[in-house]
């Protein structure tokens, strides 16, 4: 079956990719910040009222927080995101349709979580925003329909991610990391949202959503006389109760440096991780040296990590690090996401330069520039009303001083070099620090068996494993072109598959940023002609032609002509089925024998390119290229899932192409032998 361009998908992610970020100008000289303090008042339930007037714009902004301790969930993980995303659904006097009509009419955003509610408006409509935001939050409508459906698209969206690395390998990072019955380690499967009722999610809002620890944060063009009658009216109902109280284990840090592998063989990239958790809070002395540290080694585009693996490399869009800070134990992780062939090296760069911070003084004037960039972020969020209500929380919850935000440049400017090579050995614990890798076996773990890092193996759920045997023995007397030969018997054998001389699908698929559905077309004929496009309703999104007179394609109004290695590359694909021509190459061998999604194929490799066929049934599952982009060399995949018959062909009916970003295209109708014209792929 033919594949979608390459070419024509990096085209697509290179217009994407060209929005990420680029080096700040540096901020001039820091100003002197001045926060306005709240007034403040309790209610009798225990909730803690924080008004600040401000009447510069005619706004009001509400944040009520609920600021319990985090609590595992068990065997019924996501109860409390199903909270979340059924209170707001109404309440108990008023429909949803009306509730959210009302909202709507009045221009105002209310947005309600398992953890609290946030609404703002124009100061005429917040006394009626603010009594929707209280009928929603404290007399919510859980009905079994509303349940039924959240639970549904909960299933839904784990299922389509259920093969994307970047989301397990954030699962793993944290079940290891913190461990799976840690509230922090836990993670929500199809089998505990299916364990979870209706009558859960009330108990569970019942036993939390409760007025001890909640605070309601008011920022605006309001009287603080008025708002406090308002408040106590609306709140002071609300029943005092407190939360359950919970226990966990604390979580430990590994006793060495040490590689957790997960093989997810449909991996393009490696998403690394190296992970340890800390214990460190905002009011502490090392918080801010803490923060510099962080920004030095990989929070800012400059940092050493994104300047070694970025711009020294070439072998990422970006590398990344953060430390948390809280109440309660967090994490300290360096991240990001490079080429299999690059992932030994990657992982060797990461260990220095968090070495590098460890041990050598940071100069005078990096130093001077991440701390200025760091206070000038400050200085621009300061006067947002949002950061405001943030900072007056946060001096509650984290039981910070009151001039804290006051004294936020002075204290970020008094850290020195000193106290980042304290803090980095203090919290960013190389000697003891998790290196999670999920990636594709068979590629990346012979370069890292070279390391001399112990490697450990677990699952897609942070599950131990025994080493996975990453390459087989490929029976005697099997070929390529017996490989070859039985992928045209499983789709139909040789005549169905010599009648075919065209193809013309029809499905959708969506793209980052795009704000709708796009629909996928594809043509092709075994004249050498094919056609692929993008569409958003009646615009075209990209368009590409291959033709007699050769190729060209078409993004945003911008046409490109393909020459040389491009357009030879593009018409040898211009076929409904490769596997015609490639049963003429009898140099052709079987390259080895690789997992593809759960099922062993042969590899038959031929040139850049690698196809895969399923050992038991002979279909195509993927297709793998290495090709070069913006100087940097790439593995790009094409999954093929789902297959159907048409006019006594199997053809696939699901297709992912995965290049930095996963395409999934879902086919909605395929014809074969009508439908195309030679005008189509003018």
């Amino acid at each position: 079956m033919k594949k979608i361009s390459i070419i024509f998908i990096l085209l697509l992610v290179t217009g994407i990719m060209q929005a990420q970020d680029r080096t700040q100008p540096k901020p001039g000289k820091s100003p002197t910040i001045n926060i306005k303090k709240p007034q403040t008042f309790v209610l009798a339930n225990g909730m803690k009222v924080m008004v600040v007037e401000n009447h510069k714009l005619p706004r009001v902004s509400f944040n009520l927080t609920l600021d319990n301790a985090p609590f595992a969930e068990g065997n019924k993980k996501g109860v409390d995101q199903l909270t979340s995303n059924l209170i707001g659904n109404g309440s108990k006097k008023t429909t949803k349709a009306a509730f959210n009509e009302e909202i709507d009419f009045l221009g105002a955003d209310i947005y309600f979580s398992a953890q609290g509610a946030t609404a703002n408006s124009l100061s005429k409509y917040s006394g009626r925003v603010l009594e929707l935001m209280a009928e929603g939050a404290l007399n919510p409508n859980f009905t079994q329909e509303e349940f039924d459906k959240e639970k549904a698209k909960l299933i839904e969206g784990m299922k389509a991610e259920e093969k994307s690395v970047p989301a397990i390998a954030n699962r793993v990072v944290d079940a290891l990391a913190f461990g799976k019955n840690h509230p922090s380690g836990e993670f929500v499967t199809e089998a505990t949202l299916n364990n979870i009722t209706l009558a859960d999610v009330q108990t569970n809002y019942h036993n939390y959503f409760v007025p001890e620890n909640a605070y309601l944060v008011i920022i605006g063009d309001i009287k603080y006389s008025n708002v406090k009658t308002a408040v106590e009216k609306l709140f002071g109902s609300w029943e005092k109760r407190s939360a359950p109280k919970t226990s966990y284990d604390a979580p430990v840090n590994v006793s060495n440096l040490q590689i957790n592998l997960v093989d997810v063989p449909n991996a393009v990239q490696s998403e690394i991780t190296l992970v340890n958790t800390v214990n460190l809070k905002m009011g502490d002395p090392d918080f801010f040296p803490a923060v510099i540290a962080n920004q030095i080694l990989g929070g800012d585009f400059n940092s050493y990590l994104n300047m070694s693996l970025r711009e020294k490399h070439a072998w990422t869009y970006g590398a990344r690090s953060n430390v948390g800070a809280g109440k309660y134990t967090t994490k300290f992780y360096a991240k990001s996401a490079v080429r299999n062939a690059v992932t030994d090296s990657a992982v060797v760069e990461f260990i220095k330069e968090i070495k590098r911070i460890r041990t050598e003084k940071v100069t005078d004037e990096v130093l001077k520039t991440v701390k200025a960039g760091y206070i000038g972020r400050f200085v621009m969020q300061v006067e947002k009303p949002q950061s405001v209500a943030r900072y007056a929380l946060n001096i509650e919850t984290e039981n910070l001083p009151a001039d804290f935000y006051e004294k936020y440049i002075q204290t970020v400017n008094a850290v020195t070099a000193d106290d980042v090579l304290r803090v980095a050995n203090k919290y960013f614990l190389i000697d003891n620090t998790r290196i999670v890798i999920a990636g594709k076996g068979s590629e990346i773990g012979p370069g890292l068996e070279k390391l001399n890092i112990p490697i450990f193996y677990f699952d897609k759920y942070g599950t131990p494993l025994e080493k996975p045997v990453l390459k087989k023995e490929i029976p005697a007397g099997i070929t390529a072109k017996n490989v070859l030969e039985n992928y045209i018997k499983a789709i139909g054998g040789d005549k169905a598959v010599t009648s075919v001389k065209s193809i013309a699908m029809k499905g959708s698929t969506s793209i980052p940023q795009a704000p709708s559905p796009l629909t996928f077309t594809s043509k092709t004929d075994t004249k050498g002609n094919s056609l692929v496009e993008l569409a958003m309703g009646p615009m075209s999104v990209m368009k590409q032609v291959v033709n007699q007179k050769g190729a060209y394609a078409i993004q945003q109004g911008q046409r490109k002509d393909f020459e040389g290695a491009e357009l030879a590359e593009m018409k040898a694909s211009a076929t409904p089925f490769e596997e015609v021509l490639l049963l003429k190459n009898p140099a052709l061998t079987i390259d080895r024998i690789e997992n593809i999604n759960g099922n062993d194929a042969y590899a038959i490799k031929n040139g850049k390119t690698t196809y895969f066929y399923d050992t038991k049934t002979g279909l195509k599952l993927s297709e793998s290229k290495i090709i070069e982009q913006g100087g940097q060399t790439m593995n790009v995949t094409t999954n093929f899932e789902d297959y159907k018959e048409v006019k006594s062909v199997k053809v696939p009916f699901t297709i992912i192409q995965n290049v930095g970003i996963e395409l999934n295209i879902k086919m909605s109708e395929i014809t074969i032998n009508e439908g195309v014209k030679d005008t189509d792929f003018q």
